[in-house]
């Protein structure tokens, strides 16, 4: 016969309890991603784009138009489209003199909790770098911000679409 099942009752209980409160402790001690809410999403969005047409969503992808300002020095900054993302929206805005990148501001980006905050702050300078050294849109994923550099080079390109570039 069995060890447990023999003479040690004593010993089945003190497994059966551990095994139960080491779970429980497990179970307490998971912290999953919370997603951001639509409403955060939609407000932030509409706050960055206060000038900007909406067109419809496609497919999830995304959900703003692009704008664009052209001003007497051959400069134009344009903006492009507001794409969703696993852990939220990303949009870039571009400025061109002369048919060159000269700027890339991420407009909005996720930055809902500490660890999108970590993310963005290495891997949105990173990205910008790439751009305006590609001077295109075919640019390196950030490793750790696969989702936000694929949002990010996905904005770049409509924004330098729009641009006619």
């Amino acid at each position: 016969m069995h060890a447990l099942k023999k003479h040690r009752p004593l010993r089945r209980v003190t497994l059966a309890a551990a095994t139960t409160v080491t779970g429980f402790v497990l179970l307490l001690s998971l912290k999953p991603h919370t997603a951001p809410t639509l409403a955060q999403a939609t407000s932030s969005a509409g706050q960055s784009q206060s000038q900007s047409p909406s067109s419809g969503s496609t497919s999830g992808s995304s959900s703003e138009g692009s704008s664009g300002s052209t001003k007497s020095t051959g400069t134009k900054t344009v903006t492009g489209d507001t794409i969703q993302t696993r852990w939220g929206p990303v949009q870039v805005r571009v400025t061109l003199k002369n048919g060159k990148i000269t700027d890339v501001t991420a407009v909005s980006y996720p930055s809902d909790n500490p660890r999108d905050q970590e993310i963005n702050s290495y891997a949105l300078p990173q990205l910008r770098r790439e751009a305006l050294a590609a001077q295109s849109a075919r640019i390196d994923s950030v490793s750790g911000a696969t989702y936000t550099s694929d949002g990010y080079r996905q904005s770049l390109q409509s924004a330098l679409d729009s641009a006619g570039l």
